[in-house]
C-alpha cells in the first residue's frame, strides 16, 4: 500500500487513492494510520477516488484523526486539488472536487500554491440548530461566559475573540478546545478558533479542530475567523496568522470566501506488510 504525507503550514495529512487501496478505509484504520505511534501519525486522510461528473476531478472524503468525517478542510483540500495535479490525474490550473459540503473548486497559483473557493459562509446552519440569526451568543467555559460568533463555511465553526496576543498565547486550548467541541447545542461537534487583531488587515488565531485538536493551521478554521473579524468590522481580504504560517481569506459581500495558501508533498510512504495488514483489520 503507497500513500504520500503532504502539509500545509503544519497540518498534515496522509494521502490515498480508493482505487489503490486493498481494503476499505474505517474510522478504525484511520484512526491507526494517524496515530503518531503505533502508525505514521497525522492530522487525518484524505482519500480520493474517480468521479463520473463532468467537470469533477475527483471525490474527496476528509477523515480526521479520530476516525470521524469533516464536511470540508480548507487545507486538506488545497493539499488534494495540488496532489491530483502533481499526480497527474489532471494538467489543468482550473480544478473541481466533490465534498460532502459540495463541489469546491481551485484555481493552482504555483506548484505549491492555490486558491480554493471555500463557498459561501452563514452565520445560521442545522449544525448549530439553536443559534440567533447573526450568530452571536455565549458559551460558559470554565465558569466565564465567553461570547462568539458562530459561521458554518461547510463545517461548523465557534470564533471566539480576545483582547491580545498575550490572552491568545496563555489559552490552554487542550484543556478548553474540547468543552467547546462537545458542546451539547452542536450535535455534530464543532470546530473552535480563538483570534485577536494583529494590524494592517491581520489577525493572529489559534484553532482548535473537531476530531484532532489543536492544529498549527486550519483552513476552514482560519475562514472562519476572518468572518468573525470581517463581521466585527475589519475588511477584506484578511491575513491570518498561525502558529504554521499566513493564509489569506477574501471575503466578498454575500460572505462567499476564497483561501489561499501552500501546501507540498512531505513523503511518500509504502506501508510494510505488517503494518498494512493492523490498517486493513482495524
Amino acid at each position: 500500500m503507497e500513500l504520500e504525507r503532504w502539509q500545509a503550514l503544519g497540518n498534515e495529512y496522509l494521502i490515498v487513492e480508493r482505487e489503490r487501496l486493498a481494503f476499505e478505509l474505517t474510522a478504525g484504520s484511520v484512526q491507526l494510520l494517524c496515530d503518531p505511534e503505533s502508525g505514521l501519525g497525522a492530522d487525518g486522510v484524505l482519500e480520493l477516488a474517480h468521479d463520473d461528473d463532468d467537470g469533477v476531478s475527483a471525490e474527496l472524503v476528509i477523515w480526521n484523526a479520530d476516525g470521524s468525517q469533516a464536511e470540508l478542510s480548507g487545507n486538506g483540500s488545497r493539499q488534494a486539488f495540488l496532489y491530483l495535479h502533481a499526480s497527474g490525474w489532471t494538467d489543468s490550473n482550473s480544478l473541481a472536487v466533490k465534498t460532502p459540503a459540495g463541489i469546491i473548486t481551485a484555481e493552482l497559483t504555483g506548484p505549491d500554491s492555490a486558491t480554493v473557493a471555500m463557498g459561501r459562509a452563514t452565520t445560521t446552519s442545522g449544525q448549530f440548530p439553536d443559534g440567533p440569526s447573526d450568530g452571536r451568543s455565549e458559551l460558559e467555559i470554565g465558569g466565564v461566559s465567553c461570547a462568539f460568533q458562530f459561521v458554518s463555511i461547510g463545517n461548523p465553526q465557534c470564533a471566539f475573540q480576545v483582547a491580545s496576543i498575550e490572552q491568545l498565547d496563555a489559552l490552554d486550548l487542550g484543556k478548553i478546545g474540547p468543552l467547546v467541541e462537545n458542546d451539547r447545542r452542536f450535535p455534530a461537534r464543532t470546530n473552535a478558533s480563538w483570534w485577536t487583531p494583529f494590524g494592517d488587515g491581520r489577525i493572529r488565531a489559534r484553532i482548535f479542530e473537531r476530531g484532532v485538536g489543536e492544529t498549527a493551521s486550519s483552513g476552514t478554521g482560519a475562514s472562519g475567523a476572518a468572518v468573525a473579524s470581517l463581521l466585527d468590522g475589519a475588511t477584506s481580504p484578511v491575513v491570518v496568522v498561525l502558529d504554521g504560517g499566513e493564509l489569506v481569506v477574501e471575503i466578498d459581500e454575500q460572505l462567499n470566501v476564497e483561501l489561499s495558501g501552500t501546501a507540498n508533498r512531505v513523503e511518500v510512504i509504502r506501508l510494510d506488510d505488517e503494518l498494512e495488514r493492523r490498517v486493513a483489520d482495524a
